[in-house]
């Protein structure tokens, strides 16, 4: 016999009740008289084979065992028999004797059980005896109305006294309790109506609330409900199973918070912003309300202070979430928790104290309990993060306390970080403005305006660029460019290259060869430092650089791999050049080309980056289309342009940089430009001389007569003699006096120092030192050699 049967078999009944076990009568004597159907399927025996037998022959030989005796004991015995089957076998059993007397007559009842199947029904019994008095699990059963019937002793403990909710609903025995399972109705009474009525049981529902026994502390339950049926399977009611759960709970939260707050905590790279985070994951699981403090320095990106006392001049940061989060100004008296926090950098539970700016009434409410953490590196003490518990009168626990630093050091190490990096994205901003133009030159060519938007700093500075360049002839360079990436490498990778294109700018070379010794340059570079990061981010810049000549109003521009300028000419048609880029610098192997356009006077030209007209939201072509637009209706200053189009911009922060630089051109009058051709005979310098003469007297300039005929003669003295071909004279009013000598070679003048007996030589070395500036600019029928005398 299987000692414990199916578990879907369970029977509760004891093995020796009479409507179970085997029975059988015996006389005083202790002859068998009786002898039952029962007793003939336990042993096997007929009743014409046992009846009037003594009842020692049903027993195996064993000492000690004597049933006459036992039905002579006058009181109910019980004994372990060893009785033999009518097939041989031994089965030892389990024998109660309980003595009859009727009308002077004596008889025995004697009934039997196997002894195993009483054995584990023995066990069956301990365990529902052990549930209902010393389990941890609480048992309460409720009739098919919801009325509480019974409750074990776990119950009543929880309860503090199960007897006086015994005939009461089941919402009475946590009031305000709520399940705060997903997934199945929130109401208890709905939980049993479903049980009772579908027979399903629900397990593990977890329910918080307050037990009477421990109205303080929040407890949780994980709780299972289950039908109770009569023999027929009719509804007796239903029971539930309650398990405290409370610190594997909490373990489980504060694990989630943990891993929620790896997550939340110190990924944007701003104090702040990692301030509210810590706040965000604390609320309202851990206190109510979260304040944080912290050193100006240390927001401001600067390292913290040290050897002032714990806590003077510090901003608190506060708030129960993000959204709510402000700064206000906050010390702490030196006798104060938090102060006592700093000091010994460790988490310190108090109240907060009278007088101090974080008094017990907050946003969050009157303060039960505070814990103060310091938010700690390996270096310094940040500042101090406090948690606030107003709803929640439960102390900090150690648990809750160790949860708590935890989530300190996560911060202090994002707010570390952000520290460090404000610091370095400050300095890195620093040193792209420092190497972006700070001043535009007035120039009679044109007029500029510009504005540069930095990325959103959690980008990082980018490396974009834009310059204007004076250049001779009253022409002016406009350049704008784009670095790869972003950062500190990307800011000093601008400044470099921005200075190189300056520096080949002044050389007077025409937009294609400069960017096409810009791209060598790069090349060149990248090749000899392999493993500069530099170098690398120099690789695929795209530049765009065009030269304006305000004289014949043309502008002649080239691109490496840089969008197009777009032109708005005086009544608003708006043009962009079909003529595609060349390649970034750096990734050539293809030339660059020039695009020549023909400027009407008060045209608008558009440089810009493609931070300007591209973004996560907007393609390219959409952006260039925009900025089009608002350059048509191109009326007033370039500085309402400027601010008309970047306002056109999507709102919030900025992906990439953003760089736009407007110009409006200027034709310089015919009044202000005289030419002369002149053929290549010396005896043509004498009426250049005088040419020049009238001129200056025209234009109000009879003091610079002298110095301008001496540059004009030495110039054309020196075209004539070493080009045996015509020249031609150019004197340019601009804000300073501009001559100019073209002629069709393309031999390079020397300055050089004539030796004391020398009869010639000297002629630029004349010009070198009356002139603020001379140079030369070679085109393709030759070059010009030009000077610049102020204007007193």
């Amino acid at each position: 016999m299987d000692r414990f049967p199916n578990a879907a078999d369970v029977e509760f009944h004891s093995p020796l009740d009479l409507s179970r076990a085997a029975v059988a009568v015996l006389d005083a004597e202790g002859r068998v008289s009786g002898w039952g159907p029962s007793a003939q399927r336990l042993l096997g025996h007929a009743p014409e084979d046992v009846l009037g037998l003594p009842a020692e022959r049903l027993l195996a030989a064993a000492p000690g065992q004597r049933p006459a005796a036992l039905c002579r004991a006058g009181k109910p015995r019980g004994t372990v028999l060893d009785l033999c089957c009518r097939d041989g076998r031994i089965l030892r059993a389990a024998v109660t004797f309980s003595p009859l007397a009727h009308r002077g007559a004596a008889a025995t009842v004697v009934v039997a059980a196997d002894l195993e199947a009483l054995r584990g029904w023995e066990l069956q019994l301990a365990m529902l005896q052990g549930l209902a008095t010393e389990s941890a699990v609480g048992l309460t059963i409720f009739d098919t109305d919801g009325i509480v019937v019974w409750g074990n002793v776990s119950t009543d403990l929880e309860l503090a006294g199960m007897a006086q909710y015994i005939g009461k609903p089941a919402s009475a025995l946590f009031p305000e309790g709520e399940f705060i399972s997903r997934h199945h109705p929130p109401d208890e009474d709905q939980i049993m109506e479903h049980v009772l009525t579908t027979g399903e049981p629900i397990l593990g529902m977890h329910y918080r609330g307050r037990a009477p026994a421990d109205p303080v502390r929040e407890h949780v339950w994980s709780c299972s409900y289950h039908r109770l049926v009569d023999a027929r399977g009719e509804p007796l009611g239903l029971f539930e199973e309650s398990l405290d759960i409370t610190d594997r709970y909490r373990a489980q939260e504060r694990l989630s918070l943990l891993v929620r707050a790896g997550k939340r905590i110190g990924a944007s790279l701003d104090v702040r912003r990692t301030a509210a985070e810590l706040a965000d994951v604390a609320v309202p699981q851990l206190a109510d309300e979260v304040l944080v403090d912290l050193p100006a320095a240390v927001i401001e990106g600067r390292q913290p202070p040290t050897g002032s006392a714990p806590g003077h001049s510090l901003l608190r940061m506060h708030g129960r979430t993000s959204e709510e989060f402000r700064t206000s100004p906050v010390s702490y008296p030196p006798s104060s928790p938090q102060a006592q926090s700093l000091a010994t950098s460790r988490p310190v539970v108090g109240a907060s104290p009278p007088g101090t700016p974080d008094e017990t009434e907050t946003e969050a409410g009157a303060s039960h309990s505070c814990l103060f953490v310091p938010l700690l590196t390996r270096d310094a003490v940040l500042g101090l993060a406090t948690f606030r518990r107003s709803s929640n009168p439960d102390p900090f626990g150690a648990e809750e306390q160790t949860l708590a630093v935890e989530l300190a050091e996560r911060a202090a190490v994002g707010i570390d970080n952000a520290r460090r990096y404000t610091s370095q994205h400050a300095a890195a901003l620093v040193l792209q403005r420092s190497l972006l133009p700070q001043h535009l030159p007035r120039l009679s060519a044109v007029d500029v305006a510009y504005r540069y938007l930095p990325a959103d700093s959690r980008v990082g500075v980018g490396g974009d660029w834009f310059d204007v360049i004076p250049l001779s002839g009253a022409r002016v360079g406009l350049t704008v460019g784009d670095v790869v990436g972003h950062g500190m490498h990307a800011a000093a990778t601008m400044g470099r290259l921005r200075a190189t294109v300056r520096t080949l700018a002044l050389l007077d070379l025409d937009p294609a060869e400069l960017l096409t010794r810009l791209d060598d340059l790069v090349t060149q570079d990248s090749e000899s430092r392999t493993d500069d990061v530099l170098s690398d981010q120099a690789l695929g810049v795209t530049c765009l650089y065009a030269i304006y000549d305000p004289v014949s109003g043309r502008c002649v521009w080239a691109s490496a791999g840089h969008p197009p300028p777009i032109v708005a000419d005086a009544n608003g048609a708006v043009a962009l050049s079909a003529l595609a880029p060349g390649p970034p610098l750096g990734l050539g192997g293809l030339p660059y080309e020039n695009v020549e356009l023909s400027l009407s006077n008060g045209s608008v030209v558009a440089f810009y980056t493609d931070g300007v007209v591209e973004d996560r939201r907007t393609d390219i072509d959409s952006g260039i289309d925009r900025l089009a637009q608002i350059l048509a209706w191109q009326r007033g200053p370039v500085e309402e342009l400027c601010d008309r189009a970047l306002g056109a911009l999507p709102p919030g922060p900025q992906a990439d940089d953003a760089t736009l630089l407007l110009v409006r051109t200027r034709r310089l009058d015919a009044g202000r430009v005289a030419d002369l051709e002149l053929p290549p005979d010396p005896a043509m310098v004498a009426r250049a001389r005088t040419l020049t003469e009238r001129q200056l007297e025209t234009w109000d300039l009879s003091d610079l007569s002298f110095t301008a005929a001496l540059v004009v003669s030495e110039l054309v003295t020196n075209g004539i003699r070493y080009t045996g071909g015509p020249v031609t004279l150019r004197l340019i009013k601009d804000r300073c006096l501009l001559c100019e000598v073209s002629d069709n070679a393309h031999t390079a003048p020397h300055l050089r120092r004539a030796r004391r007996d020398d009869e010639g030589g000297r002629g630029l070395f004349l010009v070198a030192q009356v002139a603020q500036r001379w140079g030369t600019r070679y085109t393709s029928s030759g070059k010009t050699i030009w000077a610049e005398l102020a204007i007193p």
